[in-house]
């Protein structure tokens, strides 16, 4: 019954998340990581071009516009939104 449970658990989980994907000058990633909440933090990795990250992360899908019109605001460009299928936490 543990198993059913958690998998159904997983399955919401993911319906009520949202994975975002997002471009960041490097002079605006500390501002743009405290907007964003991560499951333990959000992942920056480098891009191609100087200067730039990428980042992601999950957010709540309640949550979305406001957060997104935040990231706008920040410098974030090239947002990418995806739906999850399953969070296994």
């Amino acid at each position: 019954m543990d198993k059913v449970r958690f998998r159904i658990q997983s399955v919401l989980k993911g319906r009520a998340s949202k994975y975002i994907l997002l471009n960041a000058p490097n002079e605006r990633l500390k501002d743009i990581i405290q907007i964003l909440p991560g499951m333990k933090s959000p992942t920056v990795l480098p891009l191609a071009e100087d200067g730039w990250s990428s980042v992601h992360t999950v957010i709540d899908k309640n949550q979305f516009w406001e957060i997104i019109d935040e990231l706008k605001v920040k410098g974030a460009q090239g947002i990418l939104v995806c739906p999850i299928e399953k969070m296994v936490i």
